[in-house]
């Protein structure tokens, strides 16, 4: 009893108790998040985790406007009222059936894209400008036929034969029992995931800490495969 009376104490005085609320764009808030809520719980028994999963700009709107102590984004990043901090580091792949002609092949190069059928995440998505670069700069010209606002609804509409897509890794896995697979596109194209706080707010110790759990995470998306 004197031990827990002590360790309460303790956390009291560290003030690394209450509530943290982090909003986070989808991939991230389905394939990173869950093992930090995990770890907040085991390592800090009195802070009460709060998760958002928001499309990205409703993730910075969020930060901006103090509804969240922090966001989650994907990068690279820059405002000149928040500061980011990058976490790791995500590359892209082709999702098609496994009977597409590109689905035999180990990689695929960005070129490989020209003339294809794509259905896509949305502008929504932190991804779309860096996919949309990228592609620009390889001289991909390519139909875009669906723009979609959750990963799932792509690999839907993939599986049915609708189009290929490009996607982050952090998108996957695949559903299973489906027909799909995923090839690396190549030359490797990087996006990166960072954390984004108001530049002109300190975060309070349980915010910190929660930061600091989420700075543990890989500094890749290879160490999650």
């Amino acid at each position: 009893d004197l031990d827990d009376a002590l360790r309460e104490i303790r956390e009291i005085g560290e003030q690394r108790r209450g509530r943290v609320v982090v909003a986070a764009s989808p991939t991230v808030a389905c394939r990173l998040m869950p093992q930090v809520v995990a770890a907040c719980g085991q390592q800090f028994p009195f802070i009460t985790m709060g998760l958002r999963d928001d499309v990205q700009s409703d993730v910075i709107r969020k930060v901006k406007s103090g509804e969240v102590d922090f966001g989650v984004v994907i990068g690279p990043f820059a405002a000149d009222d928040l500061l980011s901090e990058r976490l790791m580091t995500d590359s892209f792949c082709l999702v098609s059936r496994a009977d597409h002609p590109l689905a035999s092949q180990q990689q695929v190069t960005w070129r490989d894209l020209d003339g294809q059928r794509l259905v896509m995440l949305d502008y929504a998505s932190g991804s779309r400008p860096i996919i949309d670069a990228v592609m620009s700069e390889h001289g991909v010209s390519a139909s875009v036929v669906q723009e979609l606002g959750h990963s799932a609804t792509v690999f839907g509409l993939v599986e049915a034969g609708v189009g290929v897509s490009v996607l982050p890794w952090l998108a996957l896995p695949l559903p299973a029992d489906t027909s799909l697979v995923a090839r690396p596109l190549v030359p490797r194209a990087q996006r990166t995931v960072e954390v984004v706080r108001r530049r002109d707010r300190s975060l309070s110790p349980a915010a910190e800490a929660v930061w600091g759990l989420i700075r543990q995470l890989p500094a890749r998306t290879e160490d999650l495969r």
